[in-house]
């Protein structure tokens, strides 16, 4: 996605299809083979997955917009979180080696995923501020694509939990903060609070729509398009509230997404440390019953964000194996690969003409 005008840029959904099958009319036995394998089912806008640890930004941006934590405080994670008695969890680290963080600032806090940092900062911030400023981001809610078939999505809530039939506690908060509980989002709208975080905290709408040319060669509005796909889909566009985000804020967030890929002990320094651009992003491990999705969101160039990249790879294990993938995607955008590219890589601009 083009984080500064919301076009998104490239849409894929596995398992996929070849739209030459209908050319002249495509077998009962083959669409009936489509529908078992879910291959028309578009997991980027209607699949909705939790976002694990991706969502730490989230709570980090909650945080410090509330005053709850500053750039500079350094939280000491102790492995354990015990201010609960009947939930203790623990960070990732300590469970698998015993050790812990030590004390973190918001930015280092996001580049080694920190769960213990989030727990405390998700405690101090309460569930409503969460919830706020993940719906500011885009999270939760149709995005207002022009396609069929999007979803809302949920952000964790004791109404969420109300719905399914469970009860709300403490805890949750501290899940919810982390990237767990109710919280499950698209694909699209995991690649809108990106774009948000990379551009400076400015609203974009997703789009595949880059303009609409009438008959007299006059420009249909982009307000006219919105409101022409709101009918269409029957959905109301209300005006997104402007948080006035501050820019000191945004930076600490968007270095420790720096740190994640640039700085030793970064969750994905391994994959892409020796990449020939700069870039922030955030590995995510979600577990999901017995297995586990893999997730990787990121923006580049770092200094000068043009796109934003999300990976979602279900039942993919570790959050590193969609590192692999964003990383070929963004060296194919960026024409690293243009040397073993033979075809003319010349994108012509295609206009529809409205009669």
């Amino acid at each position: 996605m083009d984080v500064n005008t919301g076009e998104v840029l490239s849409m894929a959904s596995y398992p996929d299809y070849d739209p030459n099958s209908w050319v002249g009319g495509i077998s009962q036995t083959d669409y009936k083979a489509l529908q078992e394998n879910n291959a028309l089912y578009n997991r980027a806008i209607a699949g909705t997955y939790a976002p694990g640890s991706t969502f730490k930004m989230v709570t980090a941006l909650t945080g410090l917009e509330t005053g709850e934590i500053t750039i500079d405080e350094k939280i000491r994670d102790n492995g354990i979180y015990t201010r609960y008695r009947d939930y203790q969890p623990r960070c990732w680290l300590y469970t698998q080696s015993r050790r812990t963080h030590g004390y973190l600032n918001v930015s280092s806090a996001i580049q080694h995923s920190c769960n213990y940092f989030f727990y405390e900062v998700g405690y101090r911030v309460g569930i409503d501020n969460i919830i706020k400023y993940a719906n500011y981001l885009g999270l939760g809610k149709k995005t207002g694509i022009e396609l069929t078939g999007e979803v809302n999505g949920t952000v964790a809530s004791p109404e969420a939990a109300e719905k399914n039939r469970e009860i709300w506690t403490d805890g949750q908060v501290l899940a919810t903060a982390i990237g767990q509980s109710y919280n499950a989002f698209t694909p699209l709208q995991m690649a809108k609070y990106i774009s948000t975080l990379a551009n400076g905290g400015n609203h974009v709408t997703p789009t595949i729509v880059k303009t609409i040319i009438n008959a007299d060669g006059s420009e249909v509005s982009k307000e006219e398009i919105q409101q022409t796909v709101d009918e269409r889909l029957g959905r109301e566009n209300t005006q997104e509230e402007d948080l006035n985000i501050s820019e000191e804020n945004l930076a600490a967030i968007l270095e420790g997404m720096r740190g994640v890929t640039s700085e030793s002990g970064g969750t994905a320094y391994s994959i892409f440390r020796n990449f020939n651009i700069e870039i922030g992003g955030k590995t995510g491990s979600a577990q999901t019953g017995q297995s586990t999705n893999a997730w990787f969101v990121g923006f580049a160039p770092y200094d000068n964000p043009e796109i934003a990249v999300v990976v979602i790879i279900e039942n993919g294990g570790s959050g590193s194996l969609a590192c692999y993938a964003a990383r070929d995607i963004l060296a194919q955008y960026f024409g690293m690969n243009e040397a073993d590219v033979e075809e003319n890589l010349t994108a012509i601009p295609y206009t529809e003409q409205q009669n």
